[in-house]
């Protein structure tokens, strides 16, 4: 090989790319099958509202609401142009600025287990339930401790947003599921945790946490922004898994 001559490897192959596309074609109904299983049987959605909520899960992970702008006066760097004999010169110079952070909803990963929550609340759990007051004061206990659970393990990261362990909601959820097993029957145990975990992990991620947004830096802040991967949807997804599995 000649001195400076190089390659360009290009990572693409039709062979690979065939396997990979088999394997995506082979597990997608799998996993369709669970996640349907997972809302028709589990948490009782009927299968109607299941296509719906699938096809907003998908593509309303791309579709932002505008909630809020938040303010801040912070230290801004501007630069100030001088031209001495015939060259131009950017001087540095801090000012006192404004600093704007939009606040945003996402439809995929912040709507809907919203929505869901509500159906469970109004129809789901008062259909299920021996005992409406019991199960609410459930969802309350559980709400309760994945809030506090969540709040307390958040991090907000400078320039970026709010950062919270991936199984810390599920694992309180199904904490505060088995406690209150241990000493009263739990009506309806998947469709508490869905509700209690989702919507706890929802106001101890994000609303407690929309004080100390503006001292991030991050222009946008979108709740449930990574849609169906985001922390607040995938509470509720795991922690009915991990309920139907240890209650």
């Amino acid at each position: 090989m000649s001195r400076g001559q190089r390659i360009v490897f290009r990572p693409f192959s039709l062979y690979y790319f065939g396997i990979l596309l088999f394997l995506l074609l082979l597990v997608f109904p799998v996993l369709m099958g669970f996640y349907r299983d997972i809302m028709v049987e589990a948490l009782g959605l009927p299968p109607w509202m299941f296509g719906g909520v699938l096809v907003l899960s998908l593509f309303g992970s791309s579709v932002n609401i505008p909630l809020t702008t938040l303010e801040t006066r912070a230290p801004v760097r501007v630069f100030r142009e001088v031209r001495f004999f015939g060259v131009s010169w950017r001087v540095p110079r801090v000012e006192m600025g404004v600093r704007r952070t939009y606040v945003m909803l996402n439809v995929g990963g912040g709507v809907v287990p919203v929505l869901i929550s509500g159906y469970l609340l109004l129809v789901g759990i008062p259909g299920c339930s021996g005992n409406l007051v019991s199960s609410l004061v459930d969802v309350l206990v559980v709400f309760l401790v994945v809030t506090l659970v969540t709040f307390r393990s958040s991090r907000l990261i400078e320039g970026l947003g709010i950062a919270t362990p991936m199984f810390g909601p599920p694992l309180a959820t199904v904490f505060g599921v088995v406690v209150l097993s241990l000493f009263r029957s739990v009506w309806c145990p998947s469709m508490v945790a869905y509700v209690g975990g989702t919507l706890g992990a929802l106001v101890g991620a994000d609303l407690l946490n929309l004080g100390r947004i503006r001292d991030l830096g991050a222009p946008v802040v979108s709740i449930g922004g990574a849609g169906t991967f985001d922390g607040v949807y995938l509470t509720g997804v795991f922690s009915v898994v991990l309920v139907l599995l240890l209650v």
